[in-house]
């Protein structure tokens, strides 16, 4: 009897271990860039769509700050997930650009690894119809914002623009300083000529400019595309790609009657390479499952696929996405595994 009742008292222990572990918390902070960019939106979207799957996940999202500040974080161990892109993370690896100062770049870059590229969007070179512009070129002397200063955002704008004009920032037109969320309100009150913002087409902001004002978008056509060496060059180059934004899709509003061929780049959400590769597995399960289902009221989540997820954007996948990836029949390249 003594031994039933100590087998009796041991199972009861055994089970209320095992549900205490099932019942761990995992509460993840994650940053992304404030509201403004395809960036926010979708990774607000996945936080939401892994909260609603997992009873036992919570991820925070904080929208301030540079992800180019959080990279630092998330390797420092202060952050579990943020926003990275190919780009950024190329400067971090190589201690290059804005981390030419920080002498343990190259090894901080160690300590992230990728759970899912995702497209930024197409750079929306954005004027208001009546002003006047019809051509990228028309953009000189007038007051441009680019994207906040000193971001990824902002470099590939200067260049892309760079490329259509030859235009230089400060000497050709004026450039204007603002963050996302500010500069969208001062564009909205008429407060400079051009908004370049980025986000994938059909984007919630250029809709709700284009209810209220005719908006046009500075680019290039196919056959201009086609012709300009340069900016197919640069479309190439890793972490960047063509953006088609294509005619009608934001309806009346905007009056380009072709579709517009310009800049598109890949970011991503990067978590910190020690995370429980099990925990980042189901995290990473837990979007795709959700994905197709959430598309009903986010049509731009179409263009968030496994395949563009797991492509060669110079960051290593973590552990746990690669086993999902792996399992879900996804053909991974070598420079992501």
């Amino acid at each position: 009897m003594k031994t039933l009742l100590k087998s009796f008292i041991a199972g009861i222990f055994a089970l209320g271990m095992a549900g205490g572990a099932s019942a761990q918390q995992h509460d993840l902070k994650m940053a992304t860039i404030a509201p403004g960019s395809s960036a926010y939106l979708t990774m607000t979207t996945m936080a939401t769509l892994v909260n609603q799957a997992l009873d036992d996940v919570n991820i925070q999202v904080d929208a301030t700050g540079a992800a180019t500040k959080h990279m630092i974080e998330l390797a420092e161990g202060k952050l579990d997930m943020c926003m990275t892109s190919p780009t950024i993370y190329k400067f971090m690896r190589n201690g290059k650009v804005m981390y030419q100062k920080l002498d343990n770049a190259p090894q901080l870059a160690e300590n992230l690894r990728l759970v899912l590229w995702f497209p930024l969007g197409q750079y929306h070179i954005t004027t208001y119809a009546d002003d006047g512009m019809m051509k990228p070129a028309d953009i000189k002397g007038k007051r441009v914002f680019l994207g906040p200063p000193g971001g990824g955002a902002w470099a590939a704008a200067r260049d892309w623009v760079k490329i259509l004009t030859g235009y230089e920032p400060d000497k050709d037109f004026e450039n204007v300083k603002a963050s996302w969320s500010s500069a969208f309100q001062g564009f909205q009150d008429h407060q400079f000529d051009v908004y370049v913002t980025t986000g994938i087409a059909p984007f919630p902001q250029l809709e709700q400019l284009a209810l209220t004002s005719k908006i046009r978008l500075l680019g290039l056509s196919k056959d201009e595309f086609e012709a300009n060496e340069e900016a197919k060059k640069y479309t190439q180059i890793q972490g960047e790609e063509v953006g088609i934004i294509p005619a009608g899709v934001y309806g009346d509003g905007v009056v380009n009657t072709e579709d517009v061929y310009t800049l598109g780049a890949a970011v991503g959400v990067a978590a910190q390479a020690d995370l429980d590769e099990d925990l980042i597995y189901r995290v990473t399960k837990a979007f795709w499952d959700q994905r197709e289902k959430a598309m009903k009221d986010n049509p731009w989540m179409k263009d968030i696929t496994m395949a563009y997820a797991v492509q060669d954007g110079g960051m290593k996948l973590h552990p746990g996405a690669l086993r999902y990836y792996k399992e879900a029949g996804i053909e991974i390249p070598a420079g992501s595994m």
